[in-house]
């Protein structure tokens, strides 16, 4: 598309009436020429359609809508191999054996979705990259390929490909096995039985990555947001310059349901890391390969107690549980900061409850003037006896203890009139500017008045003044008349 309204026009084969400036650019009646530069490919014309604002936003919704529906399919996708990756782990081999058609089957669906992820995430970033066109302008796809975004797909492909493929690519594949329980010595991981522990440690490794195709769900949340699908809510960030990015989507969701939202996190982050630490515990046949067990380790790790009772025995399981430990620290964190927010008195409680100790204080200070004044006559009176020493300094006390409670009272009351002052309430602070404009306005308007006033005062003065003088200046020309 280009940057001008109007596209180059070819060269006229006549040259008549052209002039030619000192740029070398060629004009007609000596105006200057119309330069454009185009953004798109040399050998591509933009027609005036494609290139208008409305054909361009509802483009821009129909790419925003394929983006939507993209990452909902991809999700759905990757928790589909998550959960054929654990099914094939749970079954076999309780059910089936190892290098049978089923764990084959199953191995072989995990591939199949996991070729759909693949095939999803690039149908995705290839609308991601057809927006960016189209929100600058129609440039060259060649320029939305920057390293970052390059090394993103090509890290995030990485990811999304991870699966388990030990159970067809190692050795043995296809040979049968002896039937397997979960009381054998044998450990109970799906692979063929063999002599080598690497396939065995390979399976166990990818089917834990494959945890990381989660990463999908906050895609998910922020492109399903009412934050993005509002529009209000775009104009006013456009406005505010606010990135509508996923961390923007997190703090909204928390501001709003801030138990829901941590209840959610915490029960999957707990059912995930408690399948994972099973996964890495059932190698050595302890007892933490229970999912009970690990369920209850994960949660004592969670919420940093540790018991003692249990502990991860192999290194990946250690290393679940010391991510469980961070996360749980975290966790606690922001349900600190969410139970504050709630128990935290809002605005107009805080004004109530100030208002309310104040007008306590003050009766406090009050009492506390009048003991001080009470205690004053007392010691005078028994000044005035001088009689009983033992009273008089009793008196003194009294009179002292008094006047202290009365200062505490007053610097309690000033302490809190200053905490008071720094609540400013921008809607009573706008209110009293508005009352002192009114004010302003209407002082205005009356000294107006009055000055007009005093002009039409001091037209009348002067008018009467004329007349004044050609008064006297008659009656002089009468006298004068007169004596002649």
């Amino acid at each position: 598309m280009e940057l001008s309204a109007r596209e180059p026009r070819p060269p006229e084969p006549k040259t008549d009436g052209l002039a030619v400036n000192c740029d070398g650019l060629a004009s007609r009646n000596g105006e200057p020429a119309e330069i454009t530069v185009s953004l798109s490919h040399p050998g591509k014309r933009v027609s005036p359609i494609e290139g208008g604002n409305l054909y361009r936003l509802r483009d821009r919704k129909f790419l925003l809508e394929d983006k939507r529906r993209l990452c909902a399919w991809a999700l759905g996708a990757a928790m589909l191999g998550i959960l054929l990756m654990i099914a094939h782990a749970e079954l076999c081999p309780a059910v089936y054996q190892p290098g049978s058609i089923y764990a084959l089957s199953i191995n072989g669906l995990i591939s199949v979705s996991t070729g759909c992820l693949l095939i999803l995430i690039i149908a995705f970033h290839y609308k991601d990259i057809r927006l960016f066109i189209i929100d600058h302008n129609q440039v060259d796809w060649r320029i939305a390929m920057t390293t970052n975004r390059v090394l993103g797909i090509s890290l995030e492909l990485l990811v999304c490909a991870i699966h388990p493929v030990a159970s067809y690519l190692g050795p043995d594949v296809g040979v049968p096995s002896p039937v397997l329980t979960w009381n054998s010595s044998v450990p109970p991981i799906c692979l063929c039985q063999s002599q080598r522990q690497t396939w065995m440690e390979v399976e166990l490794l990818l089917s834990g990555l494959m945890f990381l195709r989660l990463y999908l769900v906050h895609r998910a949340i922020l492109l399903h947001s009412k934050v993005l699908l509002s529009a209000s809510y775009r104009s006013i960030g456009s406005l505010n310059n606010i990135n509508f990015t996923f961390r923007f989507v997190l703090k909204v969701l928390m501001n709003k349901y801030p138990a829901r939202t941590l209840l959610v996190f915490i029960m999957f982050f707990w059912l995930s890391a408690a399948w994972m630490l099973r996964l890495c515990e059932r190698q050595e046949e302890v007892t933490t390969g229970d999912m009970g067990t690990a369920l209850w380790l994960i949660a004592i790790t969670f919420l940093t107690v540790g018991y003692g009772d249990v502990a991860p025995q192999t290194s990946c399981g250690k290393v679940v549980c010391l991510f469980t430990g961070v996360m749980g620290v975290a966790c606690t964190a922001m349900l600190v900061a969410v139970v504050t927010k709630k128990l935290a008195l809002n605005k107009g409680e805080k004004h109530v409850h100030f208002f309310m100790m104040d007008i306590q204080i003050s009766k406090e200070i009050r009492n506390a003037a009048a003991n001080v004044l009470r205690e004053c006559w007392l010691l005078h009176r028994t000044t005035q006896a001088k009689n009983n020493n033992g009273e008089h300094r009793h008196h003194q006390r009294c009179l002292l203890e008094a006047i202290r409670v009365f200062r505490h009272l007053r610097l309690k009351q000033r302490k809190l009139r200053d905490y008071t002052s720094e609540m400013v309430d921008l809607s009573k602070m706008q209110m009293i500017m508005c009352d002192l404009s009114a004010n302003w306005n209407n002082s205005y308007r009356e000294l107006e008045q009055r000055i007009i006033s005093m002009e039409q005062k001091l037209d009348e003065l002067g008018q009467s003044f004329q007349s004044t003088s050609q008064l006297l200046s008659q009656a002089l020309h009468r006298r004068r008349l007169d004596h002649r």
